[in-house]
């Protein structure tokens, strides 16, 4: 059974990287289970204070990553239409990322079109429109940023407590 758990620990921690740069596959979660399965083995000892702690950071980091793009849309200057163009964006990214090659690179710019797009039928100059657009850009990396710092930490505690 031990081997088990340091196996799904190794491949929950592979599924969370790129869970983290992939949208629609949620990699905090993975991340966390790689912490509890290796907790679970014999190699770690469970820690329930650390359980619990990284769990509520998972969920944390997964909602936050759906709305952070919007956030910092609206930080940067836009508008509800362009919210809503760049929710629209994210959906079209996670919808097109099976397409191939373009798909990983719409996960990017999907978001940033779609706010452009939504501030510009909003009304809003090229300029502003523009600027509403780099917001949900920003606010993609971060949540993509805050998703990989996780799973690096889970992939860090996975190895150390095989090792040590």
């Amino acid at each position: 059974m031990n081997i088990v758990l340091i196996i799904l620990a190794i491949l929950m921690v592979l599924v969370g990287i790129v869970g983290s740069v992939v949208p629609g596959l949620a990699g905090p979660p993975f991340s966390w289970l790689a912490i509890l399965f290796i907790s679970l083995s014999n190699v770690a000892e469970a820690n329930t204070v650390l359980l619990v702690v990284t769990a509520a950071v998972a969920i944390v980091i997964t909602v936050l990553d759906y709305i952070v793009p919007s956030l910092s849309t609206k930080r940067h200057g836009g508008s509800k239409a362009g919210v809503w163009g760049c929710n629209i964006g994210l959906v079209i990214s996670i919808v097109g990322l099976p397409f191939g090659p373009q798909g990983l690179i719409g996960v990017i710019f999907w978001p940033f079109i779609g706010a452009f797009l939504g501030e510009l039928i909003g009304g809003k100059a090229s300029k502003e429109a523009m600027q509403a657009a780099w917001g949900a850009f920003l606010g993609f990396l971060t949540g993509t940023g805050l998703k990989l710092l996780f799973a690096i930490f889970a992939a860090i505690f996975v190895v150390r407590e095989f090792f040590v």
